[in-house]
């Protein structure tokens, strides 16, 4: 049968896009073809790479905040009350 990307085979699938899409049409489709496998691309190499190591440590002092929350105590019931 022969290959399947020969020269011949690629010129005719070319011809027969041009003609059923259109010269103004084809450059826009190439563009989104390319950016999709690119993110695809990216995305696998999100997976398929180890984590990144964690950043060092700052020395910023916490976050304090005016609000205070206090547990509950051993034994109390945590039901909102009932009217």
């Amino acid at each position: 049968m022969g290959e399947l990307f020969a020269p011949t085979h690629l010129l005719v699938l070319g011809v027969v896009a041009l003609l059923f899409f259109g010269g103004k049409k084809l450059p826009e489709l190439g563009k989104g073809l390319g950016e999709g496998l690119r993110g695809f691309k990216e995305g696998m190499k999100g997976i398929t790479d180890p984590e990144p190591t964690k950043p060092a440590q700052t020395t910023a002092a916490p976050i304090e905040s005016s609000h205070t929350v206090t547990p509950p105590a051993p034994g109390t019931d945590l039901k909102p009350p009932t009217a």
